[in-house]
């Protein structure tokens, strides 16, 4: 009888530990076609002289209206990839961000840190800000930020069986850390490229640095898109480097 019941005790250990390679994937690597297909997003096309400025959005609220309103001056269109939380805490806010013209993306619902999730709650991180934001704008994203830049194997699968394109940067302004906002202005001016995805947040400096950086990407030619307009035309592979 005892042996009976540690033949069972074993068998429900051994189910389980495949349970959980299983939403892992740690009982076998993706393969190299899927790996591809997942690779996240760095930069648009580096021959062409655009690049797209994108505000991760999960606090700050109190700058969005400035940042909005010189946006609008200067006739420049950006990306903010918006928490779905922060979404439903902010709905005008949101709803501005939309109607002004602006690209809208998923940067999940409650910011964990995704790298510790298994994939089915990914997915419904960035399925749940998926609804979140279409219900108040009436877009639906199609590209995700994940928190934190984390992109391990199973955020980057969760990302594309969600029907997402990864997105992450090239030039970060760091400007969470608050500095001042020259420095904000130098990070982005001194590493400028073609097709460069330029980092920031709703921050007091950033809204202080921005008309400058707009004012000097204008005179160097360059043309500021959304994140998805920077991407079209981009060859496979062209653009998933650091």
């Amino acid at each position: 009888m005892r042996t009976f019941r540690k033949g069972r005790v074993l068998g429900l250990v051994i189910i389980l530990a495949a349970l959980i390679a299983t939403e892992f994937n740690l009982n076998r690597p993706l393969p190299e076609p899927v790996i591809a297909a997942m690779a996240p997003v760095y930069q648009g096309n580096e021959l062409e002289k655009k690049i797209a400025l994108t505000f991760n959005v999960v606090w700050g609220e109190e700058y969005i209206p400035q940042i909005l309103d010189t946006l609008k001056r200067n006739e420049v269109t950006a990306t903010f990839f918006i928490g779905g939380q922060w979404a439903e805490d902010f709905p005008v806010l949101t709803g501005r961000i939309a109607q002004a013209g602006h690209e809208i993306g998923n940067h999940g619902y409650s910011h964990p840190h995704p790298d510790k999730l298994s994939l089915s709650a990914n997915i419904d991180e960035i399925k749940k800000t998926d609804e979140v934001l279409f219900r108040l704008t009436g877009f639906k994203p199609s590209l995700f930020a994940p928190p934190y830049g984390e992109r391990g194997d199973v955020v980057l699968k969760a990302a594309k069986e969600a029907g997402y394109r990864t997105i992450l940067w090239s030039i970060d302004t760091i400007d969470w850390q608050r500095p001042d906002p020259s420095i904000i202005t130098r990070r982005v001016t001194e590493k400028i490229h073609n097709g460069a995805i330029i980092l920031m947040h709703p921050t007091a400096p950033t809204v202080k640095a921005l008309p400058q950086i707009i004012l000097e990407l204008k005179n160097m030619g360059y043309e500021m898109v959304s994140v998805s307009t920077l991407l079209q035309g981009l060859q496979t592979g062209a653009g998933n480097h650091n």
